[in-house]
């Protein structure tokens, strides 16, 4: 049993910066990755970044390079999502999830329930 807590959401104005966190509770061993996941109003939930379990590989959408890092914490027990120069646009439901398959941006088993960022212009 996995359970994946997310936590840090709020509103915002652009260009301030906000922390997500994610919890990772159950049998985490057999995590390969972890990432991050967000869904605007009217759209399709897309990637934003995921890492490895050691933490040693990245990715992150193009949409994100530069302004926001993905970083893990305790063997994968804790997942963060610090966002820098936020924009309008970021404004998302960010889903926290992990995946025991050998990939960082493609299929993930366990999902959080999700918070939201709301960025003011």
């Amino acid at each position: 049993q996995v359970q994946l807590v997310e936590s840090g959401g709020g509103l915002v104005q652009a260009g301030d910066s906000l922390r997500l966190a994610c919890a990772a509770l159950g049998r985490t061993s057999n995590f390969y990755a972890m990432g991050w996941f967000r869904r605007a109003p009217g759209k399709e939930r897309e990637f934003v970044a995921s890492i490895s379990r050691s933490g040693g590989v990245t990715e992150y959408a193009d949409s994100v390079k530069g302004r926001f890092t993905i970083s893990v914490v305790n063997a994968g027990n804790t997942l963060y999502l610090q966002m820098n120069s936020l924009k309008p646009e970021d404004t998302a439901v960010y889903y926290c999830a992990a995946t025991t398959f050998v990939t960082l941006n493609g299929r993930y088993d366990y999902w959080g329930q999700g918070t939201q960022v709301t960025v003011s212009s």
